[in-house]
């Protein structure tokens, strides 16, 4: 019955303590007021059975029930529907710019490198469900793989689709896929504006330099985080190719031009992180999912429904029906 039910002022069922007391005064008050008398025989008496005076002591009932329920209605009941409403006061327009240059296939992450990139990523994405993303791809050139969008959906299986091949001239050219991210977003409206660019090399290839990338990304006011994979010293990458086409590993040095990414994000605003292995490679994207925050209003709208007067008008039966019964059936026994 009072299921979901709150009381706001709960102090009125100090009141009911009373009750207890009104009862031990009616049980004193009944033994005083009833008069006995010892005779040795019923013999020359006609008894007749009445169930009046037997159920006299529903009055009393009837008023404590009264009482309780008016103790409730002061204590004023009611029920609460809380409608929440969300808008997003600032959100943000990412471009994740992935290196998928055959070193990518490293095994130094498991499965390499490649793969364990884009199980981190969907994550990133999948707890981004207020901006923006897009994805941009490259080697020794560069491309945009989803233009930036709200639907996470079809980003997730753009993300999904990425994978290596011979189609992309090979290399690194980390200003060309820097430049690309900036292309996409660019003319964006969001109020903050990321590109997340992740390497395992060199700048090798392509014809933009990434400093003069990152000089237009700090123009367009755009933040760059980047992120160097591989781990220190050896891994064991792709050296050849086997007549049947598969790839032919070998241990052989990593090399990650630090120092040039460090200068990329410095120069942006953003932040340079190292990911060594796969949980190293969880921890940067959360990190980064901390430093990009999307602010949110939300609103939260509240009904309230008192519900005294169904007790008020109970109690108020109950009254009725004590008097009624009082003055009619019961006037001889009260």
């Amino acid at each position: 019955m009072f299921e979901g039910i709150e009381f706001l002022n709960k102090q009125w069922f100090w009141v009911l303590l009373v009750l207890p007391l009104a009862i031990l005064w009616y049980i004193f008050k009944h033994n005083r007021q009833t008069a006995e008398l010892k005779i040795s025989s019923l013999k020359g008496f006609k008894i007749t059975n009445s169930w009046l005076p037997k159920v006299r002591h529903l009055l009393f009932v009837l008023r404590l029930l009264a009482l309780t329920l008016l103790v409730m209605a002061l204590a004023r009941p009611q029920t609460v529907d809380v409608s929440t409403k969300t808008k997003t006061t600032r959100g943000i327009d990412i471009v994740m710019a992935i290196d998928v240059s055959a070193s990518m296939l490293a095994k130094d992450l498991s499965p390499n490198r490649l793969e364990a990139l884009k199980n981190v990523a969907s994550e990133f994405i999948k707890g981004r469900p207020n901006d923006r993303i897009g994805l941009v791809e490259y080697a020794g050139e560069s491309y945009t793989k989803t233009p930036i969008t709200s639907d996470k959906a079809i980003v997730l299986r753009s993300l999904k689709s990425i994978r290596y091949n011979n189609i992309i001239e090979g290399g690194t050219a980390i200003g060309m896929g820097l430049a690309t991210a900036v292309n996409r977003l660019k003319d964006s409206k969001a109020q903050s504006k990321v590109i997340v660019l992740l390497t395992d090399g060199e700048n090798n290839a392509g014809f933009i330099d990434p400093i003069t990338a990152s000089s237009l990304a700090a123009e367009y006011g755009i933040k760059t985080y980047t992120i160097g994979l591989g781990t220190n010293g050896m891994a064991l990458s792709p050296v050849g190719t086997l007549p049947n086409g598969s790839f032919q590993y070998g241990r052989i040095q990593v090399k990650i031009d630090e120092e040039l990414l460090k200068e990329i994000a410095e120069a942006t605003g953003g932040k340079y992180f190292r990911a060594t292995n796969n949980k190293k490679l969880a921890e940067i994207y959360n990190e980064i999912n901390k430093l990009e925050k999307t602010e949110i209003e939300e609103f939260k709208f509240y009904n309230y429904e008192e519900k005294y007067r169904p007790l008020v008008i109970l109690a108020g039966m109950l009254l009725l029906l004590e008097i009624l019964l009082r003055f009619s059936i019961f006037r001889s026994f009260v």
